[in-house]
């Protein structure tokens, strides 16, 4: 274990879901497989510790001004502000240190809660990276995905699918497919100009509302479970969508993409009633109408970001269309990197 007077820092991208996004989630995952699209953005979640020798877990969430306190804990309640972390250090003493930490650990994130960027995923696996980093586990990126999914779904119980991990872990544009409990990461070689010309065309809307994913997500497995036909039929579609979206960036059929994103809105509304609400559909067709080809919104539904594929110059006249529901266009570029680790004595 590295000494206290040592500051341990991680950080870890956010995500864009392209193509695909509800076919990692199971059961549909576990009886049909599923097929996502994401590529990882310059947002970030990013985690600081700061070993101690008091006997104390401190939670800190400077950004917010919360702090919480434990002595001696080998397992914390999982109640309150800091869940997510409070997940990660029970996990972390019942499987590698099988003794109480001493520590304040810090968190903040680039994006809102609920905004459907991946912020809850990615942020336990910038927390765990920064374990990882200070007690030298010998984890490695598919451990580490593995183990965050662990920590939120099973030990938290937080429903979800899996591929927010991934992406947070191997960063980049990464093709993956969802078999019941194996995922693998096919990362993606795609041509730099045509992911500056993405980056270009792609405008990302954040609608100043949140979602509840876990709501949007509990409704998607019923339509599962209960074989809702035209919910699992929209599901096959965005897998198919997902392959589509991958012969794009990799043929550099870039101004096919806003159609691909359409075809995969238009069938994500059909997984879950919550998906959508009049004001998304409002901001939806504002868009189009201004010129985008394509949009989608990001994450489970519901609020948050969306993001539209404005060909030519059509994102100033986009843009202009959506200042009137009262969101703002954030920027941000798309990054190769996942999740990173460093110590500072």
């Amino acid at each position: 274990m590295s000494s206290t007077n040592c500051t341990i820092r991680s950080k870890a991208p956010l995500r864009l879901g392209l193509a695909g996004g509800g076919t990692d989630v199971s059961p549909y995952s576990d009886l049909y497989g599923g097929a996502i699209l994401n590529a990882t953005i310059s947002m970030y979640a990013y985690t600081t510790i700061e070993p101690t020798t008091d006997g104390k877990v401190q939670f800190l969430a400077p950004d917010k001004g919360l702090c919480e306190t434990y002595e001696n804990a080998t397992e914390v309640d999982t109640n309150g502000y800091f869940i997510l972390h409070k997940g990660v250090y029970n996990r972390i003493v019942r499987q590698f240190t099988h003794h109480p930490l001493s520590l304040k650990i810090a968190s903040f994130v680039d994006a809102p809660a609920g905004s459907g960027l991946g912020t809850s995923s990615t942020l336990v696996v910038s927390i765990l990276g920064a374990y990882v980093e200070w007690l030298k586990l010998p984890l490695g990126e598919y451990d580490i995905a593995r183990l965050a999914y662990e920590i939120e779904r099973i030990d938290l119980g937080l429903a979800g699918g899996k591929q927010d991990q991934y992406a947070a872990t191997f960063g980049g544009f990464n093709y993956m497919e969802f078999n019941g409990d194996n995922v693998i990461v096919n990362p993606l070689r795609v041509r730099q100009r045509y992911i500056d010309e993405l980056n270009h065309n792609l405008l990302l809307y954040y609608t100043d509302t949140s979602h509840v994913s876990a709501d949007i997500i509990k409704e998607q497995q019923q339509n599962v479970k209960q074989r809702n036909a035209s919910s699992i039929e929209s599901m096959h579609k965005l897998k198919q969508q997902a392959m589509q979206m991958k012969e794009a960036l990799l043929k550099g059929h870039v101004a096919d993409i806003g159609e691909i994103l359409n075809f995969g809105w238009q069938n994500k509304k059909q997984m879950a009633q919550s998906v959508s609400n009049a004001r998304i559909d409002a901001i939806y067709d504002a868009a189009m109408r201004a010129g985008a080809s394509g949009g989608k919104i990001s994450g489970a539904g519901g609020g948050g970001f969306m993001f539209f594929y404005c060909p030519g110059l059509s994102r100033f006249a986009v843009r202009q269309a959506l200042s009137v529901f009262g969101g703002e266009t954030k920027r941000y570029d798309f990054t190769g990197e996942g999740l990173k680790t460093w110590s500072i004595q």
